[in-house]
């Protein structure tokens, strides 16, 4: 167990009238480490100031020290000073406890509506990256360092004015190097005075939200979709219109039945079917957008990993209207806990943007976006993705190679032009929660489509990460899979 060190005055209760200091003292230390105030190896004052602070004698509070220590409470060491012994004796752990709260019923709290409808997200990727965790890279390829070295030459140098803050908007050198990749790599139309740093993609989302949605709107989502962003728009009171996703993305048509101010996509790596939008649609998205005065959000979140054919240009980039919020994290291209992202605005939601960034968080946390400036300005980021598309694209080869030798007639898995993950549909008579269950027995990391609907999905798939972990353990979870699916299917019979 780690030791706890109090640093400042120990918070103790008032001294009753009529009680002797000792007394008083012993009782208040004594109670604290009881209820856990105090834990087990946290470190007390010096006596010296613990006397001056509440006005007792330092001789009494030494008497009390070693009257705690020789009944087990404390124990003293040369150059450690006084703590809180680790293990307590069996009959103080049965000592009725003096309650830290009044035992009075907590009141029912009011909460805003937005609390109300907010949903818990419970973190998907906790513990080690097992077959087939989508939506992570591989982590143990980063070049960690790299970015150590990085890191230290940015704090040998810097400066009081990065000590201090930076604009809502940013980091401007880590917003020049945002904008000139985009420019280049994404085919965006982008400077840096649009470029806003946030602290991930799903801040991302909620900035934008924050800045355009009001109870009651309209916003169209895919379906299925990312559902982070589903959460997001419901928590800020948004109406959700589900839109059919088919083989090139979201469907327009079925837009063109809705009152929508705000449409959600994610083109280049349709989350989670992890289909790529055509130029054509990507044009029919954008003309529904300019004849409604409505809003796209594209959500660019892992297009960085391209495998088959030339990248088509951002969809920002061919929106001549200002109809596009274009947004990406380097949670995908890097490492998440990184939590840096950035969004993209038209230059009318600059000034908006910049005044709700200000409100929110002040701006984004400024150490970790000056050395991912350095870390781009030196080249170390371009290098990095081309060395991971060589990577990824070899997994996603070996998941191909193993699903069509081992799974054919039972999950068909989807050769994708993008990103970290593929999807994979089951044959008839399967479903994907059993499949997930059964899996997860034997540690092998699944998730099914029908998680990410709106509504009643009529297909039955699962999310397959390929990224994250090694050609072995592919084939790991591919043996797995077949092993599952087969025991389902004797059952069917």
């Amino acid at each position: 167990m780690g030791r706890q060190s109090i640093d400042t005055v120990l918070v103790l209760p008032p001294r009753p009238k009529g009680v002797a200091p000792g007394r008083w003292l012993y009782d208040a230390l004594r109670s604290a480490i009881l209820d856990g105030r105090l834990r087990a190896g946290a470190r007390l004052p010096a006596t010296r100031a613990l006397a001056a602070e509440y006005g007792v004698a330092r001789g009494t509070v030494v008497g009390v020290f070693e009257q705690l220590a020789s009944e087990g409470y404390l124990e003293a060491r040369v150059g450690s000073g006084t703590r809180v012994r680790a293990v307590l004796p069996d009959r103080l752990l049965q000592a009725t406890r003096t309650p830290v709260t009044s035992r009075r019923e907590a009141p029912a709290r009011r909460i805003s509506g937005f609390a109300k409808r907010a949903q818990l997200m419970r973190p998907l990727n906790l513990g080690p990256a097992r077959a087939f965790r989508a939506n992570q890279p591989a982590l143990d390829l980063f070049p960690a360092r790299l970015w150590a070295q990085v890191a230290g030459r940015r704090l040998r140098r810097s400066s009081s004015e990065l000590l201090a803050g930076s604009d809502p908007l940013g980091f401007l050198p880590l917003r020049e190097q945002v904008a000139a990749y985009l420019t280049t790599s994404r085919g965006a139309s982008c400077t840096p005075e649009r470029v806003a740093i946030v602290p991930g993609g799903q801040a991302a989302i909620d900035v934008i939200a924050r800045l355009l949605i009001e109870p009651g709107d309209v916003v169209a989502v895919e379906n299925p979709g990312y559902i982070g962003a589903v959460r997001l728009f419901e928590a800020y009171g948004a109406r959700l219109v589900p839109a059919d996703v088919d083989d090139e993305g979201i469907v327009v048509d079925a837009l063109k039945r809705t009152r929508a101010r705000l449409v959600y996509v994610t083109p280049a790596h349709q989350f989670p079917l992890c289909v790529s939008m055509p130029l054509a649609r990507r044009l029919a998205l954008l003309e529904w957008a300019r004849s409604r005065n409505a809003l796209i959000f594209e959500d660019d979140y892992d297009s960085e990993y391209r495998y088959e054919g030339r990248p088509l240009p951002a969809m920002q980039g061919l929106d001549d209207a200002g109809c596009v919020i274009f947004s990406g994290s380097f949670s995908k291209t890097l490492f998440p806990g990184l939590r840096l992202a950035y969004v993209v605005v038209p230059d009318d939601l600059v000034d908006p943007l910049a005044a709700v960034l200000s409100l929110m968080n002040r701006h984004a946390q400024m150490l970790d976006q000056a050395v991912l400036a350095d870390f781009m300005e030196a080249g170390h980021f371009g290098r990095h993705l081309r060395r991971m598309r060589e990577v990824y694209a070899q997994r996603l080869g070996v998941l191909l190679a193993a699903a069509k030798d081992q799974l054919d007639g039972m999950l068909t898995v989807s050769d994708v032009e993008a990103g970290l993950q593929t999807v994979g549909w089951l044959a008839p008579g399967f479903t994907g929660g059993d499949v997930v269950a059964a899996a997860a027995r034997h540690d092998v990391q699944l998730l099914a489509i029908s998680r990410f609907a709106l509504t009643s999905y009529p297909r039955e798939g699962l999310q397959i990460g390929f990224a994250a972990v090694d050609e072995k353990e592919i084939r790991r979870g591919v043996d797995v899979l077949e092993l599952v699916l087969r025991r389902l299917r004797r059952r069917r019979r």
